[in-house]
């Protein structure tokens, strides 16, 4: 890669073996910002900037500058460049995300001309937006009062104040921030990143300008491209049009370190549950720990592999909480993404009297396993699953580039000289191999789980119709600030709200819609990828085979036919898929087949596929079992699916009411936090056929 040496200063070059990239770390000399170059033969390319952005306080700053800056800005004045943008884009990722200590704006597009327009509209985005300008972005996208006439209601009203209403409305949500600020109480993973409602009427907009002012400098930004296109080109354009106009700014914006607690940690919090519901075993408890450093790659993946042996199908120690009744519901995460990793122990559904023996049995299970030792099957399981995941690079609708730029920051943020730490992975693999020989996963556990005194304890107490008593409250305290406001102060509100809403009903100008870079039918190529299948018949099956490069890998799909099945029994289909393979067979344990599963392939599961007719007259129902292997493991696989199918009596009650419970925990989780949704499929049930079973296979039927 060429690039202009007055301009830019190379840090770093390696090749980054493990995902086919030449790496680049470069400086820029005038302002000193962070350029991170993935250079290979992917056309997805993808780029992004970012800034860190610890938070000082709860009131959602980083969260509502993400909204706002995408609201217009000095070469794209347009109110919404997203929705415009989006009309002549061949994109294949579009957003903005904020993280507890930073906040990026991604895109990736195949299209070379479509990849430099929208990296130039965000970057005019993120440097010089209108908020400067027009205070009413601050007000729409973050909070303002809300009043049409003197006699009128007042309310408060806002994109991410109402977004995270609803999000401080979720039990699961709740949990995790609780988890997560009980640890680090007096650095920013302590403050709620996306804001709280509670506090995000305090932040003022001046507030709100010197947040941007302060951080959004290139001085303080992660720049990163990736893919196949001409990097010196992107490079030259990136200081002629923004770095150069900028100079070096010292900015404060270090991530800070919690110091150790001396002892546990105990922090105690509410939620809303209904009538319907009840408390009764409704609460959640959380047990949580701090684990080392984000540059520790290896404690942190060795961690990652313990959270898979302590929470995998049948593990022991999962296995004590639930035949213990703590949770209906229990699970393990490990969030690496933070400076200061933290590991928790969630049950879901419990007594939260129940606290004392929930720490209690955490530890002596814990203690019980350190000193026997851990299935080292398991822990092979884990470190394959793992390994296979990281080498097939498959995040679903996410582009793989957009993942690797993610992971850059999980070290990058923190050192400005390691941004490849989590992408150069052969050795820690090698590493974590050769450590299951010895006690080292078990030591970890009495280092970090057992003998650690940087913990807490997070109890979440339901309280019947909590929100609508909080609502109240809160009307109650707009109607006094109402009345404590003067004629001249309240007139002032009302014609603010008149000034916004009529901003808000203001179309762009054809002028400012025209400065919108949109593609042309000359800038799209005229040919498609081919499909290269052919379909053959093997012992009367019909299969059809894909020949393309995989890099080694085989997947493998069945589909059987459940067209005949009546529609009572439609709902039971999904249970199948849920319960197949997490349930003993003949042979083995449900432990013993998760982990052959994790040992010989890259995943095992079933689902409902249906197929509709372009016309939508009709579909094709088919229950799918899905299997992804190494060739060479294929046999091995095809052996385990045939073990689930045919060797699974479906006798153990006990093993069917735990599964059953955590679906039912899932499910509840899931009306809480995406309500919308659940609303939106039942609806398309009554018009869709594919709809109609999906909701008896997913939806509310099946919940019932």
């Amino acid at each position: 890669m060429k690039f202009d040496s007055s301009k830019y200063e190379l840090l770093q070059n390696q090749e980054i073996e493990e995902i086919k990239s030449n790496g680049y770390l470069l400086r820029h000399r005038k302002t000193g910002a962070r350029i991170v170059v993935l250079e290979n033969d992917d056309d997805n390319k993808v780029f992004y900037v970012g800034f860190r952005t610890p938070s000082e306080n709860n009131t959602g700053v980083a969260h509502i500058l993400e909204h706002s800056v995408l609201c217009g800005s000095k070469k794209y004045p347009v109110k919404e460049p997203f929705v415009e943008l989006a009309k002549g884009s061949l994109n294949t990722f579009l957003n903005a995300m904020t993280f507890p200590d930073k906040t990026v704006y991604p895109v990736a597009s195949c299209n070379d001309k479509d990849f430099r327009n929208i990296m130039d509209v965000y970057l005019d985005a993120v440097f010089n937006p209108k908020i400067y300008e027009r205070e009413e972005i601050f007000l729409q996208e973050g909070w303002h009062y809300e009043i049409d006439n003197p006699e009128g209601e007042l309310s408060i009203n806002g994109v991410v104040y109402n977004e995270m209403k609803g999000a401080f409305s979720s039990p699961d949500g709740v949990i995790a921030r609780c988890c997560l600020n009980s640890l680090y109480p007096d650095i920013s993973y302590g403050m709620e990143s996306g804001g709280n409602p509670d506090y995000i009427p305090e932040l003022t907009y001046e507030q709100f300008k010197a947040f941007h002012h302060k951080l959004y400098h290139p001085s303080n930004s992660y720049i990163y491209i990736y893919g196949n296109c001409d990097m010196e080109e992107r490079l030259e354009y990136l200081d002629k049009e923004y770095l150069s106009q900028y100079d070096f700014l010292a900015v404060k914006s270090e991530v800070k370190e919690q110091k150790p607690f001396e002892t546990t940690r105990r922090v105690e919090e509410n939620y809303s549950v209904s009538e319907e519901e009840g408390i009764e075993d409704k609460g959640y408890l959380a047990y949580n720990i701090s684990i080392g450093s984000a540059l520790d790659r290896n404690l942190c993946s060795a961690i990652q592999i313990l959270d898979y042996a302590l929470s995998a199908p049948g593990a022991p120690f999962k296995q004590a909480l639930i035949d213990a009744g703590l949770g209906e519901d229990v699970y393990t995460s490990f969030d690496s993404g933070i400076k200061q990793p933290m590991f928790s122990i969630v049950a879901k559904n419990v007594d939260v009297k129940r606290e004392q023996e929930f720490v209690d049995l955490i530890k002596s299970t814990l203690k019980e396993i350190a000193e026997n030792g851990i299935n080292k099957d398991t822990l092979l399981a884990g470190i394959n699953a793992t390994e296979f995941a990281y080498r097939e690079s498959d995040f679903g609708r996410y582009p793989k580039g957009l993942m690797y730029g993610i992971n850059l920051l999980e070290s990058w943020l923190y050192d400005d000289n390691q941004p490849f730490l989590y992408l150069t992975m052969n050795e820690t693999f090698k590493f974590l191999r050769e450590k299951l020989e010895g006690r080292y996963f078990e030591e970890l556990i009495e280092k970090y789980f057992l003998n650690n005194t940087h913990s807490s304890v997070v109890v979440l107490n339901p309280v019947v119709n909590l929100n609508s008593a909080k609502e109240e409250t809160f009307k109650k305290q707009l109607k006094e600030y109402k009345e404590s406001l003067s004629m001249e102060e309240l007139k002032a509100l009302i014609d603010k709200t008149k000034a916004l809403k009529e901003f808000q009903k203001t179309k762009s100008t054809p002028e400012e819609l025209a400065t919108i870079p949109m593609l042309k039918r000359g800038d799209i190529s005229r040919e498609v990828q081919p499909i290269l299948n052919s379909i053959e018949v093997l012992d009367g099956v019909e299969v059809d085979n894909h020949d393309i490069y995989t890099n080694g890998i085989g997947y493998l799909n069945l589909l059987f036919d459940i067209k005949n099945i009546p529609d009572e029994d439609i709902s039971y289909i999904g249970l199948l898929n849920i319960v197949m393979g997490y349930m003993d067979t003949t042979k083995h344990s449900y432990e013993d087949i998760s982990n052959a599963i994790d040992i010989h392939t890259g995943g095992i599961y079933s689902e409902f596929a249906s197929f509709e007719k372009i016309d939508k007259s009709a579909i094709a129902t088919k229950s799918a079992i899905k299997c992804k292997a190494f060739l060479w493991e294929m046999e091995n696989a095809l052996e385990l699916i045939r073990e689930m199918i045919f060797d699974s009596p479906y006798d153990d009650h006990k093993r069917l009411k735990e599964i059953l419970a955590e679906l039912k925990t899932t499910f509840q989780g899931r009306f809480m936090s995406s309500g919308h949704v659940i609303a939106r499929n039942e609806c398309m049930s009554q018009f869709s056929p594919a709809s109609w079973f999906n909701s008896r296979i997913s939806g509310i039927n099946q919940y019932k």
